[in-house]
């Protein structure tokens, strides 16, 4: 059945018409990611401005969730809207191997931004992309094929990238053929290694991956990647020591260090890059999503200038089209010196520092479904249990249909509030953009709080009061 087209924004129709028209057209034509197509429930945006969208009918909500992490600068900030029309009508699109001002002045400003000499920028359309270049160059770069990947890490939907991701997305597309190979990373709260201690689960998550190492053979390795805070697998900030020491490890053994900054770079953490709370230089540090907050699809590796020598004189087997792409660059030329013109960074520290960790901690204090808060910056997770004790999960992990039920109704109150978090499996992310002001963040913590109250029903009655026990200081604190 043919579905009729969308009417105009001038043509006379009521907003609940035009919500029904714009989701029957969706549900008709947009074969949607990471669904069952018999299920999708489309929700129509009608436009966005700041921390804040609205649907067709006028109904607004608070993005804490940055759309999917991307939107750091917020929605239509003017001085990129305004950067994309101008390079519109100069220039809409180049190919790659022509120079353009705008391509060579987005390579610039990121090298500049990135630790260490990762001074040359490959450029791609996005962070999956941007993941399997950094790949596809280290095993160039060093004769091996191996790499070693975190369980619970998200690199990407791609062939290399969805491999090398440690979720269960990679479940029904791994053919097991890409010479990956998963390693645990710290995770004290439910810590694999029995630790109790930051600096207990540190030594032991490095002893378990110079294991790895040992056993899959040093010399067929050719790269280590990971998220320098795993994002969507929880917010799984490091103990203090264990970037520092998988540095030193791939730097014993001749392997590239590659770290996915896709999420955390430009400011979700609180710096410009997640790796510069650990002072750590990559051999490669792939990056999108925040670099433009998304107005245009970019993505890209910064490389070292050692590994971007190699290819002086043999071409780099690899390309895209879209390499560059001068509305994509002219955004994020925008929207970086927008974020240093306006001290976004330094903003979306204070207010981690300030606002959302002791919020959410506070939250946590009053609600017996919460295990734990973790995060930095503008990047947030709190764990939902149904015992503080025993640690159950919420909802267990890779929960789907019926089973999210309880994590599902957090969500849902959230949405009737107009609040928009992030969820997965058992946890509620707080990822709102980095120049999110105090007096909305504290708005959305209050919405969070009393959504919160569904989820402490779920909760096992000896486990409705006071605080965690347990020596482990990966509790609330």
């Amino acid at each position: 059945m043919k579905v009729p087209s969308t009417p105009k924004n001038d043509q006379a129709i009521s907003p609940a018409e035009r919500d029904r028209l714009v989701r029957e057209a969706h549900r008709a034509h947009v074969f949607q990611p990471w669904s069952a197509q018999a299920h999708v429930a489309p929700f129509p945006v009608a436009g966005a401005e700041g921390r804040y969208f609205w649907d067709h009918q006028g109904n607004r909500y608070l993005d804490f969730s940055s759309q999917f992490v991307n939107l750091n600068i917020g929605h239509a900030h003017p001085k990129v809207v305004a950067a994309i029309k101008e390079q519109a009508e100069r220039l809409c699109t180049i190919a790659p191997h022509f120079a353009n001002e705008q391509r060579s002045e987005a390579a610039r400003l990121i090298a500049e931004l990135t630790p260490g000499d990762l001074t040359k920028i490959f450029f791609t359309s996005g962070g999956a992309e941007a993941n399997e270049h950094a790949v596809r160059m280290t095993r160039l770069f060093t004769g091996r094929h191996k790499v070693l990947s975190a369980y619970r890490s998200y690199h990407g939907a791609t062939s290399t990238a969805i491999h090398l991701t440690g979720d269960p997305r990679r479940w029904p597309n791994d053919t097991g053929a890409a010479g990956v190979v998963h390693f645990v990373p710290p995770y004290l709260y439910r810590s694999a290694f029995d630790a109790r201690t930051e600096a207990e689960e540190c030594r032991r998550a490095l002893d378990h991956l110079e294991q790895m190492i040992c056993f899959e053979g040093p010399r067929t390795i050719a790269a280590v990647i990971l998220e320098p805070v795993i994002g969507t697998g929880g917010v799984l900030v490091p103990p203090a020591g264990y970037l520092p020491g998988v540095r030193a490890l791939c730097d014993e053994h001749g392997i590239a260090l590659i770290v996915d900054e896709v999420m955390t770079g430009f400011g979700r953490t609180g710096r410009w890059f997640g790796v510069d709370h650990w002072d750590v230089v990559p051999d490669l540090l792939t990056f999108s999503k925040g670099v433009n907050s998304g107005y245009v699809p970019l993505g890209g590796v910064a490389i070292t200038a050692r590994i971007a020598d190699f290819f002086a004189d043999r071409p780099y087997p690899g390309g895209l089209t879209y390499s560059g792409h001068p509305l994509a660059c002219a955004a994020a030329v925008a929207a970086t010196r927008a974020m240093a013109d306006e001290r976004v960074v330094e903003h979306a520290s204070w207010l981690g520092e300030q606002v959302l960790g002791p919020g959410l901690r506070d939250i946590a204090e009053a609600h017996p479904c919460v295990g734990e808060v973790r995060g930095l910056g503008v990047m947030w997770a709190i764990e939902l249990v149904r015992d503080r004790d025993t640690r159950e999960m919420l909802v267990p992990y890779a929960a789907t249909g019926t089973d999210t039920a309880p994590v599902d109704e957090v969500m849902a109150e959230c949405q009737r509030r107009g609040l928009w978090p992030f969820a997965n499996f058992n946890r509620v992310h707080v990822l709102p953009p980095c120049n999110t002001t105090e007096d909305e963040a504290r708005k959305g913590l209050g919405m969070l709080d009393e959504a919160l109250t569904v989820a402490d029903s779920r909760v096992t009655a000896g486990s409705r009061r006071g605080r965690p026990r347990g020596p482990r200081t990966g509790d609330i604190e």
